[in-house]
């Protein structure tokens, strides 16, 4: 027996693009007009996500000339190419809609550290062990 399940599965895209409520994105879209086809990339706030399999969409919010904008994407869809992650954003809210009532600096969301910075480990010093792994790799030995 064919389960719903099994049906939507052909429609799921294989890589998804892996981003967060509250990071900056660039969504690369395709859009026809006429017989022209072309892409637009809408950036801005992702303040939302909701849904799952291929139902599953996500929210972007920028402001245009002074005015809130935010368009509604399905994850899944082929007009959708691409998701770009251009600034990891650090927010402690599944969603971000209380964005729309912030004007100018308080709507900004703060950034995110990266990973490498947090995980970089001190210089070590130039010691007998870079020493011994240059003559290893030189075929001497020290």
């Amino acid at each position: 027996m064919v389960t719903i399940k099994d049906v939507e599965s052909t429609y799921l895209k294989k890589e998804l693009p892996e981003f967060n409520v509250g990071d900056t994105v660039d969504v690369r879209v395709r859009i026809t007009e006429g017989e022209k086809e072309r892409t637009q990339t809408f950036t801005g706030i992702v303040i939302a996500r909701r849904g799952g399999g291929v139902r599953e969409m996500f929210t972007v919010r920028r402001i245009v000339q002074g005015e809130g904008v935010e368009r509604v994407f399905p994850i899944h869809s082929p007009a959708v190419l691409d998701v770009k992650v251009v600034r990891q954003g650090r927010v402690r809210r599944a969603k971000l809609h209380y964005l729309r009532d912030r004007v100018g600096k308080a709507a900004r969301v703060r950034a995110r550290r990266s990973e490498s910075r947090k995980s970089k480990a001190p210089p070590e010093a130039d010691g007998p062990a870079d020493a011994q792994s240059e003559a290893e790799s030189d075929g001497t030995s020290v």
